[in-house]
C-alpha cells in the first residue's frame, strides 16, 4: 500500500487539475499564464533566491543551537536540493527528510540533525497557519468569503478538518511517546526549548519565519502581477496565505491541484472569475518549480 501512495498523490493532483479545467474555461487560464511578463517573472525568481538564503539561515541558526556544525554553503545547497525534491516527489516533505539525512551523515549526529530540520520546518509552517487563520478570522471580507466557501464544494473545510486531524494525531503521538519512550520526549522537549522557545532564540526564529512567509506571499503577488492581475497589491499578499495553507496538506505533489482549487474558491467567494485564481495559482506553481531547479546541481555534488 505504501508503494501506491505516491501514485495516488500524483493521481489526486492530476484529477483535481483536470476537474478544474473541465469546469472552467481552460483557454482563459492558459492565455493568462502564457502572457506572463518577463520582468515580473525575474522579480519573483529574485525573491525566491532571497527566500532560500533566509531559509538556509534559519536552518543553520537552529542547528547551531543544537551544537551541530552546518556551513553556510552546505545549508544553501542542501536547501535548494530539498526544495527541488519537494517539487517533484509527492508529500512535500521528502526533500526535507533527505536534507536531514544528508546533514546527519555529514555531522555524524543523526538525532540532533533530524530534530533540527523538524523544528526549523515546524516553526515556519506554524507561522503560515497562524497568519492565514488570523487573516481569515480578523478581516470581515475574509470572514464573509469563508462563510460562502464553507457552503460550497470548496476546499477550505477540508483544510480546517485536516488541520484538526493533524493536531489530534500529533497530540496522540506525543502521548504515546510520553508513555513508551519518555527518554525520547525529554530529549525532543529540551531541543525545542534550546532551538526555538528560549527567550534568546524565539525572537530570532519568529523574525526569520515571518520574513520567509512574507517572501512566499510576495512571490505570489509578483506572479499575479506578472500575468496581468490588477487587484490591489496588499490584497494579493493577503490572498496568498490561504493558498499557502492549502499547500501544507500532504496529499498532493507540491500542492498542485489543492492550491488551484483553493485559489478558485477564494476568487469566487470574492466575486471574481475562478479562472483568474486558477491562473495565478498555476503560474505561482511554475515559478516555485523554476526557482527550485538549482537543486538539480546538488545531486551529483559532494556534501560539504
Amino acid at each position: 500500500m505504501n508503494r501506491l501512495k505516491p501514485w495516488l498523490r500524483w493521481l489526486f493532483s492530476l484529477a483535481v487539475l483536470a476537474a478544474l479545467l473541465a469546469w472552467l474555461d481552460p483557454r482563459a487560464v492558459a492565455e493568462q499564464i502564457i502572457a506572463i511578463e518577463i520582468g515580473w517573472l525575474l522579480a519573483a525568481l529574485l525573491f525566491s533566491v532571497i527566500q532560500i538564503l533566509l531559509s538556509a539561515w534559519r536552518w543553520r541558526f537552529t542547528a547551531r543551537q543544537l551544537e551541530l556544525p552546518l556551513g553556510w554553503r552546505q545549508a544553501v545547497s542542501e536547501y535548494y536540493l530539498a526544495g527541488f525534491v519537494n517539487q517533484v516527489l509527492p508529500g512535500g516533505v521528502l526533500g526535507d527528510a533527505w536534507r536531514a539525512h544528508r546533514h546527519a551523515r555529514a555531522s555524524d549526529s543523526t538525532g540532533p540533525a533530524w530534530r533540527a530540520v523538524i523544528i526549523e520546518r515546524a516553526s515556519g509552517q506554524l507561522v503560515v497557519a497562524v497568519a492565514a487563520l488570523a487573516i481569515i478570522v480578523l478581516t470581515p471580507t475574509w470572514r464573509n468569503a469563508l462563510a460562502g466557501v464553507w457552503t460550497s464544494i470548496g476546499p477550505i473545510p477540508a483544510i480546517i478538518g485536516t488541520a484538526l486531524v493533524v493536531v489530534v494525531t500529533l497530540l496522540l503521538t506525543w502521548r504515546l511517546l510520553s508513555r513508551f519512550r519518555p527518554d525520547l520526549i525529554q530529549v525532543f522537549r529540551e531541543d525545542i526549548v534550546r532551538a526555538l522557545l528560549s527567550p534568546r532564540v524565539l525572537p530570532i526564529q519568529l523574525l526569520l519565519s515571518m520574513l520567509i512567509v512574507f517572501s512566499y506571499m510576495l512571490i505570489f503577488a509578483l506572479t499575479a502581477r506578472g500575468i496581468g492581475i490588477e487587484l490591489p497589491f496588499g490584497w494579493l499578499l493577503a490572498v496568498a496565505l490561504p493558498v499557502l495553507l492549502a499547500m501544507l496538506i500532504p496529499i498532493t505533489v507540491a500542492g498542485w491541484g489543492l492550491r488551484e482549487a483553493t485559489a478558485a474558491a477564494v476568487w469566487m467567494a470574492m466575486g471574481l472569475p475562478a479562472e483568474q485564481g486558477v491562473a495565478v495559482a498555476m503560474a505561482y506553481g511554475v515559478v516555485i518549480f523554476l526557482a527550485s531547479l538549482p537543486g538539480i546541481l546538488v545531486f551529483a555534488g559532494p556534501i560539504r
